[in-house]
């Protein structure tokens, strides 16, 4: 039996490996603060990394059925809309089968299930600001069949007035656009190495995002202490240099200790992750 080769692949599955990926770079990327990486569980009693990965993998058809409602429907409308939620739901269903009931990957299904779509609909425009523009259009149509719930993260958002994963998706994702994508081009730049470049871009991206992670379990206390001890890395001089690595395990110790975890944050890095990938990759 011959190797697939790259060329080989649709441009579905070629997409849903890309997603994939970028989920199990986030949780592979240490050290994170009171997240899940190589060095532990983080802030998490029910999570571990070798879980996260089987999440991330079972995701795949998943991401790979989005990518093909795409291109059959070819255009930004109620009918796709819907199709992507009716798909984000089995796909979620099927997480936790896998992760026993655990949430794993709950808000990257929502986000990075639009961003699939928005590039299969026309991969030939797959510039940060075209995809996550097209994105924002899927995410602003409401899907008639979702479930009437709110998840624990858009009940946070509603007490405390912050903007929620599906306001982000509307917005455009500018957490991604505005703060971790010029900060993981910049800290590259400054050549300092991949990984310290993808935790700066996590950092940038928690020292604005109102992470409902945090607020659910820390209240706004966490918020401010998560916003502020990312700036305070940054400040440093990132996750590169001495000063900043203290900073670093400063905000793991005092988030760890809130127990507040930044969720919201780590799925728009993979977010991130995934769009940063789309630069020559198609």
């Amino acid at each position: 039996m011959h190797a697939l080769k790259l060329h080989d692949l649709t441009l579905a599955e070629r997409l849903a490996d890309m997603a994939v990926d970028a989920l199990i770079d986030e949780a592979d990327l240490s050290p994170k603060p009171a997240l899940v990486d190589r060095r532990g569980n983080g802030a998490h009693t029910d999570l571990h990394l070798g879980l996260m990965h089987a999440s991330a993998l079972s995701l795949w058809p998943a991401f790979k059925e989005m990518a093909e409602a795409a291109i059959e429907f070819g255009e930004v409308g109620l009918p796709l809309r819907e199709a992507l939620g009716r798909i984000g739901r089995e796909g979620e269903q099927a997480m936790l089968v896998t992760t026993n009931g655990v949430n794993t990957h709950r808000g990257a299904i929502w986000a990075l299930g639009l961003l699939v779509a928005a590039v299969a609909l026309q991969p030939e425009s797959s510039s940060a600001n075209a995809v996550t523009l097209r994105a924002a259009r899927l995410a602003l149509l409401n899907d008639r069949y979702a479930p009437q719930p709110l998840s624990h993260g858009a009940q946070v958002a509603q007490r405390y007035g912050a903007r929620g994963a599906r306001e982000e998706a509307q917005l455009g994702f500018p957490s991604v656009l505005q703060r971790g994508l010029p900060q993981l081009k910049k800290s590259r730049l400054h050549q300092y190495g991949e990984q310290n470049a993808r935790l700066d871009a996590l950092l940038a991206i928690m020292t604005d995002l109102a992470d409902t992670c945090v607020l659910y379990r820390a209240g706004p206390e966490g918020l401010q202490a998560m916003q502020q001890g990312a700036q305070a890395v940054l400040d440093a001089g990132g996750s590169a240099s001495l000063a900043g690595r203290r900073q670093l395990h400063e905000l793991d110790q005092q988030l760890l200790a809130l127990n507040a975890s930044p969720g919201g944050a780590a799925d728009l890095l993979a977010a991130c992750l995934f769009i940063d990938r789309l630069d020559g990759a198609l």
